[in-house]
């Protein structure tokens, strides 16, 4: 499936992972006071909550949540694994354009979602203003920011699918091979689901397809230019 060497890491994913387990290890190591400082002034607030500043957008995505090691390792793992022929594909610099945009993108998506809910819970709690439930809800959200590599890296699975339908990829759960076509496609329908439905909650779901549709759209835009044929 790699072109370039198994286990050989291009430098672009490689600083990638290192950036990432950097912050983690600045969240898990360092005194609570700094990493709840990393939180509150990096992580993805919603837009109107009154934290949202515009570098989220970016910092967000090389936070984890330090309370569960498993969030970091499949990303930067799905990082390695599919990153690295994207990168030898792509070339060094279009491909960290590639995730950058994915994750950005991702976090548009997800502010999108959260100002949409906000603004109807919001309504809804003017129409009347003694109900609990509600503000509790809006406070919830306001104060719940979103961190991970995830969106970027569902880009990613976009990406290696649409560069490479064919390849084989051995799933965990069930452990059956399928092709990464259609890997793309449940998944990326299973993400819209369980977005849509509410199910699975604290996940940003919507930043998964957001991540997913902008690096679409980015393969569409090089491909028209005539910059990448697949």
């Amino acid at each position: 499936m790699f072109g370039n060497g198994y286990f050989t890491t291009p430098p672009v994913v490689k600083n990638l992972i290192i950036i990432n387990v950097l912050f983690y290890m600045a969240e898990t190591i360092l005194p609570a006071g700094v990493s709840n400082s990393l939180i509150s002034h990096l992580a993805l607030f919603p837009w109107g909550s009154g934290h949202f500043e515009v570098y989220q957008v970016v910092t967000y995505m090389f936070l984890h949540d330090w309370n569960s090691f498993s969030h970091i390792f499949f990303n930067m793992f799905a990082l390695w694994m599919f990153g690295r022929q994207l990168e030898y594909d792509l070339g060094s610099k279009r491909f960290l354009t590639f995730y950058m945009v994915s994750g950005v993108g991702a976090a548009l998506i997800q502010l999108l979602v959260n100002w949409g809910e906000l603004q109807y819970l919001t309504a809804q709690l003017n129409a009347n203003p003694m109900n609990g439930e509600l503000f509790a809800r809006i406070s919830a959200i306001a104060q719940s920011p979103s961190v991970g590599a995830s969106g970027a890296i569902f880009g990613l699975l976009l990406g290696f699918g649409m560069l490479h339908p064919n390849s084989v990829i051995m799933l965990l759960f069930p452990p059956i091979p399928l092709k990464a076509k259609y890997f793309v496609i449940i998944y990326g329908l299973i993400e819209l689901f369980l977005g849509i439905s509410g199910r699975m909650t604290g996940v940003a779901h919507f930043a998964h397809v957001g991540g997913m549709l902008w690096g679409f759209l980015l393969l569409w835009w090089w491909k028209r230019k005539g910059t990448l044929y697949y």
